[in-house]
């Protein structure tokens, strides 16, 4: 699979994401049949900051809810006032009642 195929994938999953919930590289890799390539949609959501993209890249967090991705934004701060927006609470950094907002596509999709 080309890695645009497999960015395309990704970033289908990612616009699933209901405003509100979070997901994790990990979740999307294993939605796609490739459980080992997280990080290779961590690159594909550092390519989705592209606004004619339309992907909600700022939904996608580590395993841990943590806002890993947050040095990607315009400012250091963007991602978690996305988040916040959607009623998300975010304390150091970490999703807070991570397991109550994860969004698992293998079992929404």
């Amino acid at each position: 699979m080309d890695s645009n195929s497999f960015y395309d994938q990704v970033y289908e999953i990612a616009r699933l994401i209901p405003a509100g919930r979070v997901t994790t590289y990990g979740a999307i890799a294993k939605a796609l049949g490739a459980a080992k390539s997280s990080r290779m949609v961590g690159t594909a959501m550092i390519f989705a900051h592209d606004p004619r993209l339309e992907v909600p890249a700022h939904r996608v967090l580590n395993r841990n809810g943590l806002l890993t991705g947050k040095h990607h934004y315009d400012t250091p701060t963007q991602m978690q006032e996305l988040l916040e927006t959607e009623g998300i609470i975010i304390n150091d950094d970490q999703v807070q009642d991570f397991s109550n907002v994860f969004w698992d596509p293998i079992s929404e999709i």
